[in-house]
């Protein structure tokens, strides 16, 4: 072998070697990440403990098969290449071996507690409200939002942002460059604070939706007649956004969720303007009680036809939540 060619395979060796440093860097690199990227590898580590847990469970999980996987392929590489046929090997005439039995049943079993563990601590923690600071109703309809701050006389709804839907309705082609955000952006943005331990309870109106924002780390259906809970804590300033996790009809593509998460002082202001525009006082009702929201899209309806009236009922009370 020449120098150069030595030189040009050093060459070649050391481009290959810095190609599978990016590689197996950029997941690590892409999950710092709040948001997903595109053609993004691995799962984002997220702005809260409770997706911080969900990744180092889920990077656990890949490492045991990654090192499963490498055990499995070498042995049957040694094998198929040790006992090959072409060098004379016979095969073993045996139907079991019981060492070999209880190894390939004890260490799987082994392995698998030593996972459950620590997983079933973080889904504990993960449905633990307790000692939460407010508290976030969330109602799912077809296909807008409701929030409403507990006891903080504040409501309102978010649907789709009205030039994301102008785009979809239009037939244009818009691109990354001119609308970063399409399909992903609302008219409201549920505003929260940081450093702040915030509980959610989430039910829908008419059929069964999801809220999920990937950066929080969990998903919640939102189901009629039932009430879910969960909770988060977002430890980084930023805008978070998410979608409807369940197929709740036509339009379930357009049920975008953004959330902004501000200091406690701007939170704090933000909630007294959301008041003074309401008319509310902390801890009071809204001013009118919010009917069910009507989606942009649903047609008015002709000024000749008149609604029939609607026989008074009494008031029921509402169990608290």
């Amino acid at each position: 072998m020449t120098q150069r060619s030595s030189w040009k395979s050093i060459n070649t060796c050391t481009q290959v070697g810095l190609a599978m440093a990016a590689l197996l860097s950029a997941p690590v690199a892409w999950a710092q990440s709040a948001d997903p990227k595109e053609w993004q590898l691995n799962m984002g580590r997220g702005v809260t403990q409770t997706a911080r847990m969900a990744y180092e469970a889920h990077m656990v999980a890949l490492w045991v098969c990654v090192v499963i996987g490498a055990l499995v392929f070498s042995a049957m590489g040694y094998a198929m290449f040790k006992f090959r046929k072409s060098k004379g090997a016979v095969a073993a005439q045996f139907s079991h071996n019981t060492t070999a039995e209880v190894l390939w049943t004890v260490i799987p079993v082994l392995v698998l507690i030593a996972m459950a563990w620590p997983a079933t601590a973080k889904l504990i923690a993960m449905y633990d409200t307790r000692e939460s600071e407010m508290t976030v109703k969330v109602t799912g309809y077809q296909w807008m939002w409701k929030y409403e701050y507990l006891g903080q006389g504040v409501e309102f709804t978010s649907r789709l942002a009205r030039e994301s839907d102008r785009i979809r309705q239009s037939g244009e082609r818009p691109t990354a460059a001119s609308q970063p955000h399409y399909l992903l952006d609302v008219d409201n943005r549920l505003v929260l604070p940081v450093n702040t331990k915030i509980r959610f309870v989430i039910t829908a109106d008419d059929v069964i939706h999801a809220w999920w924002v990937p950066a929080l780390g969990w998903k919640q259906d939102a189901i009629p007649g039932i009430v879910n809970e969960a909770w988060t804590n977002i430890e980084q300033q930023g805008v978070y956004r998410g979608q409807c996790a369940e197929l709740c009809g036509k339009d379930h593509g357009f049920m975008p969720i953004v959330v902004e998460a501000l200091p406690k002082a701007d939170f704090q202001r933000w909630l007294a303007s959301r008041r003074r525009a309401s008319g509310t006082a902390p801890g009071a009702a809204p001013a009118a009680p919010a009917a069910a929201p009507t989606p942009a899209s649903a047609p008015a309806a002709p000024a000749g036809d008149a609604a029939p009236a609607v026989p008074a009922q009494a008031a029921t009370p509402t169990a608290a939540l």
